[in-house]
């Protein structure tokens, strides 16, 4: 499989991507995901000197080579079960052992729902670059793409922004932002990744008042 996009590692990729196979029908994770995430990690990694580029390029192919729905009851363990078979990969493709243990330390620890500390550089990089993935215009479009995928709602006609009832983000997609993608924003492990975290948070607080504004409820925001 021919790959674009990874630079130096290049060959890495197309050997992981052609183990993988083909993308699957989630088009919020699917092969252009791995390449935006690789962006953002080799953003980051222009600024961490210590960051083997093997390492962080094997772990951001393989964060999400098990496929779990956002509603699935798994999905906790969603990091876990990537990292596992990461590993199975990586020994089949006979990569140390020492080596394959940190590419599956940076998947497992890479989730937000896993609540794993991330331990190396390479798992902190991979943290943020992937997070950076749910938040801004990116994270935007796959914020109501995923809501459709689940059937959700785009926002309650009722109380849109919540103000007088508990967050729902299985039954609404607006939901979403307050219950997790404004959170995210303060969660990161670089100083790279906090300082594009931070404009890709303004980019979302301006969506999410001219949704409120479109529709009416501006003063509610």
């Amino acid at each position: 499989m021919q790959v674009h996009g990874f630079d130096d590692q290049a060959a890495l990729a197309e050997q992981l991507l052609g183990t993988l196979g083909p993308s699957g029908t989630d088009g919020s994770h699917d092969h252009s995901h791995l390449l935006r995430v690789w962006q953002n990690a080799r953003r980051i990694a222009a600024d961490e000197p210590a960051c083997d580029r093997a390492i962080l390029a094997a772990a951001v192919i393989l964060h999400d080579c098990v496929a779990v729905e956002k509603n699935s009851p798994d999905r906790p363990r969603a990091s876990r079960l990537a990292a596992e078979r990461a590993r199975q990969i990586l020994t089949h493709l006979g990569w140390p052992a020492d080596r394959t243990e940190r590419v599956a330390h940076a998947i497992e620890a890479h989730s937000f729902s896993a609540g794993i500390p991330p331990e190396t550089i390479e798992a902190r990089i991979l943290q943020d670059a992937d997070r950076l993935e749910a938040i801004g215009a990116i994270g935007i479009a796959r914020c109501f793409y995923v809501a459709g995928r689940m059937g959700s709602s785009l926002y309650s006609t009722h109380d849109p922004a919540a103000a007088a009832r508990a967050l729902n983000d299985q039954a609404f997609a607006l939901d979403h932002f307050g219950a997790k993608l404004f959170k995210v924003v303060d969660n990161f492990q670089t100083g790279t990744g906090r300082r594009l975290a931070a404009e890709r948070g303004r980019t979302m607080q301006g969506f999410y008042q001219a949704f409120l504004a479109e529709i009416g409820e501006e003063e509610q925001a």
